[in-house]
């Protein structure tokens, strides 16, 4: 299946790269490591896809480490220096 001349893998592919770089540009975190596990899990099905257990793993571990920083390893949210109230 193709469109614009580009396979559906293809596409899958961009995508991935896609999230993954626009999570370099977030300054939360959370919403960073949330759109980063988005982008590998695409990673995930391209891996798939085009047979790569190099690509499937790293992003594996990856969207794991996300995981457990978001679900398991909760940190009190830090209150600045300024912020913080007498």
């Amino acid at each position: 299946m193709e469109f614009l001349g580009i396979s559906l893998t293809e596409w899958i592919g961009y995508l991935s790269s896609f999230f993954v770089a626009i999570s370099f540009f977030m300054k939360n975190i959370i919403k960073l490591r949330v759109v980063n596990s988005l982008g590998c899990i695409f990673f995930i099905v391209y891996g798939v896809l085009i047979d790569s257990w190099p690509v499937i793993i790293t992003n594996a571990v990856i969207v794991c480490v996300n995981f457990y920083y978001l679900f398991i390893n909760r940190k009190p949210h830090r209150v600045k220096a300024d912020e913080v109230q007498p």
